[in-house]
């Protein structure tokens, strides 16, 4: 198995300004349209098949909730200005809600391993939570060198 060597100056997360071009001139996107469906639909059913336990129907709407605020806060630090204080802040919204998810579902699904799994299942979830906070807060991005031709 190779690796990519990483480099002071690979950065971590990379874009490609035609695959936004869509989304800045705010285009009706149908595959979103039946996505956000499709996760309304489940989420009800979930709370339908919940039969009125108040701990399952609040995981379902606070997850519900996070992830539209998730999508929402996503679109806003995409469209925002590089280098601008508010993308700043919508990085750090953008984090809090990742965070919030991964540690409800591991604890969802801590609750129903042994112990050793649960402990694994807690390490896989702190290491992506202290990864995502190394990627939008620590590591930062050096413009690549011109190439002189």
């Amino acid at each position: 198995m190779s690796t990519l060597p990483v480099t002071k100056n690979t950065p971590l997360i990379t874009s490609s300004p035609q695959s936004y071009s869509k989304m800045e001139n705010d285009n009706f996107s149908w595959l979103t349209a039946m996505g956000f469906a499709f996760l309304t639909f489940n989420s009800g059913m979930a709370i339908y098949r919940s039969k009125g336990d108040t701990s399952s129907v609040t995981f379902v709407v606070v997850s519900y909730l996070d992830l539209l605020s998730l999508f929402y806060c996503l679109r806003l630090y995409e469209k925002s200005p590089h280098n601008s204080s508010q993308r700043r802040i919508i990085k750090a919204i953008v984090w809090s809600l990742t965070t919030l998810l991964t540690v409800m579902f591991s604890y969802k699904v801590a609750a129903l391993m042994p112990l050793p799994v649960a402990v694994v299942v807690w390490a896989m979830a702190s290491a992506t939570i202290l990864g995502g906070f190394y990627a939008f807060f620590l590591h930062q991005e050096i413009p690549p060198e011109p190439t002189k031709q």
